[in-house]
């Protein structure tokens, strides 16, 4: 349960609408089994004196006041519930976006290095699947188990003061061991289970899409018919398993309906007793059986959620471990920067687990506003060097460096407008600032001709652009950017020598000032220099 704690405790920022939220599923509730009550009271009554007024005995009802409250806790009931739906999946979403933004905070403090120890189809089965079982824990399983708890204690109270203590006594632990069988019991009999569904569950998913990506691949090698069947098999096991936990769960169901069944019984057989002694009229023997038959719609809900939790659970510790911020290296050493100093590096050691390091002993130092490129063959170290000066990649020696903006190797433009990507350098930038960097980027006319023009919607992954066009644009999102050291790996990749000079000759009045570490296969491939450090010499 320790792996729930960081995930209650982000929930529970939210108290008033928690409790909002719960005293709305109380409300509901207790308007039901009051409708219930009161229902049975009146049929019982008016019962009791058409067999008096049958025997010639005058008798005499009161049908407002009862009736009166029937409507009221039938409009109550549906108010309530209607009430409830709305402001609860409302809470939902909110803790859902509390639960999104954590994550996405946590992995942008996250290396690369960490980020990649996932495939992307166990990344979307975190984002999705394993998120998905947090986003109802508060609707599922934490205000159903404390409404259930509080009318329980409710009804027993009333049973104490209509009956008598020993018939609440009674009552009480009839009840108390049906919630221990619908929450306790069902965790102990399927935690292990629906923990390992949920591993199997993201297996099966991870498959499935490895399946759909590979699917050429497969073919080629006459694989195809065999991957899908290991996927068949892994579902009818998956199958398998879900109808066990749902047998489990469902006895627990039906014993726990089973024991509020009994608990009414209990109470319908010690009123009788009364009522033949005299101390309890008719109506009021029938209200609390009755009463006690509407807690079983509190109690519905409890054997499905916790038979859920195990799954919860197992989703939760896999967001703790997979989606934490990374720590700083243990020797890696923090430094300040001399005056007039950008960036500075001493004995640096860069290395992927596992592997021989790609550096050694790497010492540099780039003076506030001086150009230094940085060139090397494929594979020597550029992007791992750059991801390390952009604090991605856990190094070891000593590193300070200004406030960083970085062009990765990779041309990531998101499923979004025009604008919407290139606000991401600079929130707060104006239109015309905008039009102006795409001018330097030689794409104000593309994007001028366009409809929307800066509202252009530049599709999955920007595939309305052409590979040169994207490169530019996310070069424009780094350019508007006012951080004052640029790392830019392979700025021109899939621009023609003529393009890229002319950009190049752009870029000179927006990096007046700044800092610029880039990083390419040729020097050719560099914007201006002041200096050039080889990798492979």
């Amino acid at each position: 349960m320790g792996d729930l704690r960081p995930w209650l405790k982000l929930i529970f920022r939210r108290p008033g609408r928690l409790i909002t939220g719960g005293l709305l599923v109380f409300a509901t509730l207790i308007s039901g089994i009051a409708l219930l009550a009161v229902a049975g009271w009146f049929i019982t009554e008016t019962a009791l004196v058409g067999l008096l007024l049958a025997a010639g005995i005058a008798a005499t009802i009161n049908l407002y006041v009862p009736g009166g409250l029937i409507r009221f806790f039938a409009l109550a009931r549906t108010v309530f519930r209607y009430l409830e739906r709305v402001y609860n999946h409302d809470t939902v979403l909110r803790l859902l976006t509390d639960i999104r933004v954590t994550l996405f905070r946590n992995l942008s403090r996250a290396t690369r290095l960490h980020r990649n120890e996932l495939t992307g189809a166990q990344w979307l089965s975190r984002l999705t699947n394993d998120v998905d079982a947090l986003d109802t824990l508060y609707l599922r399983l934490i205000a159903p188990t404390a409404i259930a708890f509080a009318v329980t204690l409710l009804v027993i109270l009333l049973t104490a003061l209509l009956f008598d203590l020993l018939t609440a006594l009674l009552v009480g632990l009839i009840l108390a061991l049906a919630l221990l069988i619908a929450t306790v019991g069902v965790l102990l009999r399927t935690r292990r289970l629906a923990g390992r569904q949920s591993e199997k569950l993201e297996a099966l998913r991870t498959g499935v899409v490895e399946h759909i990506e590979g699917f050429a691949e497969l073919t080629a090698a006459g694989r195809i018919g065999k991957h899908a069947a290991l996927l068949m098999r892994q579902a009818r096991r998956l199958n398998a398993d879900q109808a066990t936990a749902d047998s489990r769960v469902g006895w627990h169901l039906a014993g726990t309906q089973l024991l509020v069944n009994l608990s009414a019984v209990v109470a319908l057989w010690t009123g009788f007793a009364m009522f033949q002694a005299g101390a309890l009229s008719g109506p009021v023997l029938v209200l609390i059986p009755v009463a006690l038959l509407g807690l079983a719609e509190a109690y519905a809900a409890l054997p499905d959620a916790f038979g859920k939790l195990g799954a919860t659970i197992g989703s939760a510790g896999r967001l703790n471990r997979n989606c934490r911020p990374d720590q700083p290296a243990g020797d890696l050493i923090s430094a300040e920067l001399p005056p007039g100093t950008a960036l500075v590096c001493e004995n640096i050691m860069v290395k992927h687990p596992g592997c021989a390091p790609l550096f050694s002993h790497f010492e540099l130092e780039v003076k506030t506003g001086e150009r230094v490129g940085i060139v090397g063959y494929s594979g020597s170290g550029k992007s791992s060097l750059a991801d390390t000066f952009a604090g991605l990649l856990p190094a070891h020696g000593k590193l300070a460096c200004q406030h960083t903006v970085y062009l990765t190797q990779k041309t990531v433009v998101f499923e979004d407008t025009l604008k919407a990507n290139l606000l991401l350098g600079k929130p707060d930038a104006a239109d015309i600032e905008l039009w102006r960097m795409l001018e330097l980027m030689e794409l104000a006319e593309r994007f001028a001709s366009e409809p929307d023009q800066l509202d252009t919607w530049l599709g999955s992954a920007g595939n309305r652009l052409s590979g040169g066009e994207a490169r530019r644009v996310v070069l424009a999102r780094v350019l508007l950017n006012p951080a004052p050291l640029v790392i830019l790996d392979e700025p021109f990749t899939g621009l023609d020598s003529v393009i890229r000079s002319r950009i190049t000759q752009a870029m000179e009045s927006i990096l007046t000032g700044k800092t610029v570490i880039s990083l390419a296969h040729r020097p050719d491939a560099l914007p201006g220099t002041d200096r050039i450090i080889h990798l492979d010499v």
